[in-house]
């Protein structure tokens, strides 16, 4: 009798260590995921930020290019052919705004975002080289100020965990 309760202690105790190991497994395995998922994320904000920089610097060149094509005597090339370039800047800046606008949830990075492009759009309409300094210096912040959200909201703040994750009941 002795033998039988013995054996049915070392089968529970098996078949408890099993079940146990695997809830650890389902645990860990969802935290890696739920890692790898936030990663990707992050790698494409730093993707997308990057390139909505990018735009917005050879965008902003174009329409400085644009004004003193416009308002220099002569100027320095054909100011039609300006126009054309600064449109299709303008376009593949609107183009990384929106994929900004989709991928964040921040509404800093949002703001400052769209207020790079907003500053940048009105430039050309500088009446004269100082009004267009003016601006040139508020863009260059205005590009800076979302770069520095940008790089806030993409930092790495968790490394990957190790170890047993806690229970949901917790609080984490």
């Amino acid at each position: 009798m002795e033998t039988v309760i013995a054996s049915a202690i070392a089968v529970l105790g098996t078949l408890f260590g099993a079940g146990l190991t695997h809830v650890f497994q389902l645990r860990a395995a969802a935290r890696t995921e739920e890692f790898a998922r936030n990663e990707r994320l992050r790698q494409e904000r730093l993707d997308a930020y990057s390139a909505y920089a990018g735009a917005l610097v050879n965008y902003r060149r174009a329409v400085v290019h644009r004004w003193y094509c416009e308002h220099e005597d002569p100027p320095p090339s054909d100011p039609d052919e300006a126009k054309v370039r600064t449109y299709d800047l303008r376009s593949a800046a609107q183009e990384a705004l929106f994929r900004v606008r989709m991928l964040t949830d921040d509404a800093v990075v949002r703001e400052r975002a769209e207020a790079a492009f907003g500053g940048i759009e009105v430039m050309h309409r500088s009446g004269d080289r100082e009004v267009l300094d003016r601006r040139r210096g508020e863009t260059r912040a205005a590009i800076d100020a979302f770069v520095d959200a940008a790089r806030t909201h993409t930092r790495v703040t968790q490394p990957l965990p190790v170890g047993p994750s806690p229970s949901p009941s917790s609080g984490s």
